[in-house]
């Protein structure tokens, strides 16, 4: 791993920029409707936006779709750097299949820890307060590059050199001190959760991503099942062989005279 990393972004990476895109669009077209049809624009953000209760009474997509929500162009506008610059070095060590499968599981990972802790009235929190924003995913890129990256330098605000590793608990520290001195906010539970998530994954999860460890237990199952029918198809086979010579080879009872010869030999 590099032991520097200079003032400036690295390339976009596909996934990267399309995430990037789309947070942008989203942005732009709820910004727009808040202008022409600011009803409109209320009804979208309160639909898309994770509200707990709401999950629960169905509307499951907010799980995901909140994410992709940003109440303000500086909450925006750290998100998406920090997506570019962390998300872009990992996509670009993992491909795009695991960089999705790690950002979309700390997202998820953030949203279940708000529903819970929500529902469970941890810290003031209640299921009717909505929450919005990619943080939950930045906080586990973050945590993950400072793992995988513990001793490069990145410098903050382009002037202060700090390794990785201290970066990264340095934030999630803040976050957890946000989530324990203010009462009833949800925002650093959800980047906490995320970065739980990002933490989990990199330690356990296999190389090759989610999916591989799910089509491994496919076939692990198919497997021992193929065996289990190949051996129950061999005892089968082992009683009928068993069944088959006793029926065509029974044992002949010892000749009348005694002699030894059989009955046909001369």
């Amino acid at each position: 791993m590099p032991n520097t990393m200079q003032f400036g972004f690295p390339p976009f990476t596909g996934v990267v920029k399309k995430l990037v895109i789309v947070n942008i669009s989203i942005f732009i077209c709820l910004w727009i409707s808040d202008i022409v049809f600011p009803a409109v624009g209320g009804v979208l953000r309160d639909g898309l936006a994770l509200r707990p209760a709401d999950v629960m009474a169905g509307h499951v997509w907010q799980v995901v779709t909140y994410s992709f929500i940003h109440l303000g162009i500086l909450h925006l506008l750290f998100n998406m750097l920090s997506l570019w610059m962390f998300g872009s070095t990992l996509e670009n060590d993992w491909g795009p299949s695991r960089f999705l499968q790690f950002y979309f599981a700390c997202i998820l990972g953030a949203a279940v820890a708000t529903i819970a802790l929500s529902f469970a009235g941890v810290l003031g929190m209640s299921p009717y307060t909505p929450t919005a924003g990619a943080s939950g995913g930045i906080y586990g890129l973050l945590v993950a590059f400072g793992i995988l990256y513990a001793e490069t330098r990145v410098y903050v605000y382009g002037i202060f050199p700090i390794k990785a590793k201290f970066f990264a608990m340095i934030w999630v520290a803040l976050a957890l001190y946000g989530a324990l001195s203010e009462q009833g906010g949800i925002a650093n539970v959800a980047h906490l959760g995320g970065a739980l998530v990002g933490f989990l994954y990199i330690k356990f999860m296999p190389r090759r991503g989610a999916g591989y460890l799910a089509s491994e237990s496919v076939f692990g199952m198919r497997n021992r099942y193929h065996r289990w029918k190949r051996q129950l198809a061999a005892k089968k086979f082992e009683v009928y062989m068993r069944k088959a010579t006793r029926e065509t080879d029974p044992e002949e009872p010892p000749p009348p005279n005694g002699d030894s010869r059989g009955p046909w030999v001369n």
